[in-house]
């Protein structure tokens, strides 16, 4: 909740109406009556969003009613990720091979029971672009980078897209 892309550009809508609007529209279009996680998906802003804009609160309104099973946040930052972990149950962060400023929200999260959820774990397709960590990723980039993720015990998915066939099958055989 919160972003919608339209005509190619991202619009938010923090408001907790768009909230509500949003998670019904899910169950609709789904045909379900319960979604598994709902996240907020951050402009940059996380902190702002959590203390003011009541978003978290109208999900936490709908978990009450039995429409969510765990609400959370998309972050873009450390202390946003932590916020997020504090104030709901799950929490999706960014760390791969070139990025892994993030560590101390799956610390925190692993600590207090909470979910992390990875993106941008292949880094947007550039996993073999010189890593941070000094990983060697010259055999397999792919699976070192699962391998380094899914090694912290607080990580509980990544979320991986693909733009071919040929990058799915790379990005299976890893696992």
């Amino acid at each position: 909740v919160g972003e919608e892309f339209i005509n190619g550009e991202s619009h938010y809508d923090f408001s907790p109406e768009h909230a509500r609007r949003s998670v019904e529209r899910s169950l609709r279009r789904l045909n379900t009556d319960v979604l598994d996680i709902v996240l907020i998906h951050s402009d940059g802003n996380d902190e702002e969003i959590l203390q003011r804009h009541g978003t978290l609160s109208a999900l936490a309104e709908l978990k009450k009613e039995g429409k969510i099973r765990a609400i959370g946040m998309s972050t873009k930052t450390v202390e946003g990720g932590l916020l997020a972990a504090k104030l709901g149950d799950v929490v999706m962060i960014t760390w791969n091979l070139q990025y892994d400023d993030e560590i101390a929200v799956a610390d925190y999260c692993h600590q207090h029971g909470k979910g992390v959820l990875i993106k941008k774990a292949l880094a947007s397709g550039h996993s073999t672009s010189g890593p941070k960590r000094g990983v060697n990723t010259a055999d397999n980039p792919i699976k070192q980078c699962f391998e380094m993720i899914f090694a912290h015990p607080g990580v509980s998915s990544a979320i991986v897209g693909t733009i071919n066939p040929e990058h799915l099958r790379a990005n299976i055989s890893a696992i």
